[in-house]
């Protein structure tokens, strides 16, 4: 196991986050899905969140991502829904039609720190979504 450190604490902090879409639409495609992932990536520069696994099904996503100890992961994904719904809605046009108003997902979400098991089980886990 690798520890993060930065100049005054040594950490591991992983979270696997489970975020659904409004009204559980079918609407994420494997395009759809990348979108979404490098948009988590580019936000999370800004956060300090290194995303370490993304899958899907078509109605939701798993995120496997570490982040430093000074952020707040509710703040982190609050901005994250928030850009992502918009950006997505604009890229992706065809997605109004099962979606209407302006959310994309629900309001809630699951984040589970990863602490109770390994991050390669995990990871393994969300690497399986989507398929049968």
């Amino acid at each position: 196991m690798e520890l993060d450190k930065n100049q005054h604490s040594v950490y591991l902090i992983n979270y696997h986050l489970v975020m659904v879409i409004k009204y559980r639409r079918k609407v994420i495609s494997d395009e759809i899905s990348g979108y979404l992932r490098a948009t988590f990536e580019r936000i999370g520069i800004t956060y300090g969140v290194e995303l370490v696994e993304w899958n899907h099904d078509k109605d939701h996503v798993h995120v496997l991502f570490k982040c430093t100890p000074q952020i707040a992961p509710a703040k982190f994904i609050n901005a994250y829904k928030s850009a992502s719904s918009r950006l997505v809605k604009k890229n992706y046009p065809e997605i109004r039609q099962y979606l209407w108003k302006e959310a994309f997902w629900t309001k809630s979400y699951c984040l589970i720190s990863t602490g109770g098991v390994s991050s390669d089980v995990i990871k393994q886990y969300i690497e399986r979504q989507g398929q049968k």
